[in-house]
């Protein structure tokens, strides 16, 4: 599934993101995220953009003008119905699929993100394995999957019960040492996650989830350690999927999030698997999906169980931003201030979850204030944003990035545009030194969003930093 309204593309200049870039450690072309399904059709044949109007324009007439087809593939543009039908021809599509799925669904981009393992033992290691087959290798920066798939994969979660871990009995034995020696890794990798950005860490996730899944296939286990070990591919799976999602890899954070939810509802930890929803429900939010985000969101809280506060205020808070974004004022009023609620009832003592570790005060305000942004609040988003920047520790520099565009947007919503200008300008040290695409079409955003032109003294010296982000 692919939404048409894409990141804000800098400049109009979309070959930075459609294309391949150049390393700088290297020298070479390397891979980078498709956008569209064209995108993929382009890679898969070789195909240059004066490649895809030439194939049109032959039967149509028309004039081969490449932009038409940077247009279809960054800009959400539908190309008319002789266009579409003279390239189906030459993918070799029928014309009844092109009425049936509509542009640009009836494109063949690629392989299925597959969900219909049984919610089993057996099912999870199954899809586990097809996540690792081909995750690494999915580079397509649209969602696959859509919205209302993502609904049903969450009810199936909400209402399938979990079968018993039985003991594993073939191959090498697998003692609760080594699997508290496997957990014990995670803080290390989260924080890698969080300070190097997802574009170099998801390889390393990725390996971690291959031993894992390596281990619940071949070795021998009790029904403890079984449920420890899915588990923690859980959790792995969640991490991957972060890292995809945060360097613009939607389908790859798909197939991550699917696995990993399989794997938590094997292990019967439904708060792990509410988490995972969370993050299928914020990558629906980024991609318009409003009302599909607040259902994961909803489907979050409901299957969560008995979890503490602070992990119910972390849930609430992103039902309460879809609600927002479905303009639900009065929801989304009631579930801040239950959220409000919840993080005032936490303390040292409680058994909080290892993974809402990043939920602390300052995240709290930070998300409250996308709330309040998102209902057209704009003073109290920069209120919260103050102070969540405010409370942030400078490690956070991927956390810092993202309040600190978020903030210049509420300031330029206010008409302090050159304030604007320099959180912006403070920002994109901090986008360079945690890469994250996401925070990159943030930035680009914001920038398109000011009341400034190119020519303007004040905003060139941003451009030239935004150009150089891009690139």
């Amino acid at each position: 599934m692919y939404h048409q309204r894409t990141v804000v593309d800098w400049l109009q200049s979309g070959e930075c993101i459609g294309g391949w870039g150049m390393s700088r450690s290297t020298g070479l072309r390397a891979p980078v995220r498709l956008v569209h399904p064209l995108s993929v059709v382009r890679e898969e044949r070789g195909w240059t953009y004066q490649d895809v109007v030439d194939i049109v324009a032959k039967p149509t007439r028309r004039s081969a003008d490449r932009r038409k087809a940077w247009k279809w593939e960054h800009w959400g543009v539908e190309p008319d119905g002789e266009s579409q039908a003279a390239l189906a021809v030459e993918l070799g599509v029928p014309m009844d699929e092109v009425h049936r799925l509509g542009w640009p669904g009836w494109l063949p981009d690629g392989g299925p993100v597959r969900t219909g393992f049984p919610w089993t033992r057996a099912g999870t290691l199954q899809a586990l394995d097809d996540t690792l087959e081909h995750a690494m290798f999915d580079r397509r920066g649209f969602m696959k999957l859509g919205g209302g798939a993502l609904v049903t994969l969450a009810g199936q979660w909400l209402t399938q019960h979990p079968e018993p871990v039985a003991a594993a009995l073939a191959g090498g034995r697998i003692d609760a040492q080594l699997v508290a020696d496997l957990e014990d890794g995670l803080p290390r990798l989260r924080r890698l996650e969080a300070r190097l950005g997802g574009p170099r860490a998801r390889h390393l996730l990725d390996a971690e989830l291959d031993t894992v899944t390596g281990i619940l296939k071949e070795a021998s286990y009790t029904d403890e350690v079984g449920q420890r070990l899915l588990r923690l591919g859980a959790e792995l799976g969640r991490l991957a999927g972060w890292s995809s999602f945060d360097a613009g890899l939607h389908a790859a954070a798909q197939r991550y999030w699917a696995s990993g939810l399989r794997a938590a509802h094997t292990a019967d930890d439904r708060a792990l698997g509410a988490n995972i929803l969370k993050s299928l429900s914020l990558q629906c939010y980024d991609h318009g999906l409003f009302a599909d985000s607040h259902a994961l969101a909803a489907a979050a809280v409901d299957g969560a169980g008995e979890v503490t506060p602070r992990t119910l205020a972390m849930l609430l808070l992103r039902q309460a931003r879809a609600a927002a974004a479905c303009g639900d004022r009065t929801e989304c009023d009631r579930l801040l201030s239950t959220a409000e609620t919840q993080m005032a009832r936490t303390n040292t003592g409680d058994d909080d979850p290892s993974w809402t570790g990043y939920f602390d005060t300052a995240e709290f305000h930070a998300q409250t204030a996308a709330c309040h942004a998102d209902l057209g609040r704009p003073r109290l988003a920069q209120r919260h944003y103050t102070t969540a920047l405010d409370l942030m520790p400078a490690t956070k520099r991927r956390d810092l990035a993202t309040y600190t565009v978020q903030n210049a947007r509420t300031h330029n919503a206010l008409g302090n545009a050159d304030h604007a200008v320099h959180l912006l300008e403070t920002a994109i040290p901090m986008i360079t030194a945690a890469p994250s695409q996401r925070n990159a079409a943030r930035a680009a955003a914001a920038r398109a969003e000011l009341p400034l032109t190119a020519k303007d003294p004040k905003v060139q010296c941003l451009d030239q930093m935004l150009a150089k982000l891009a690139a």
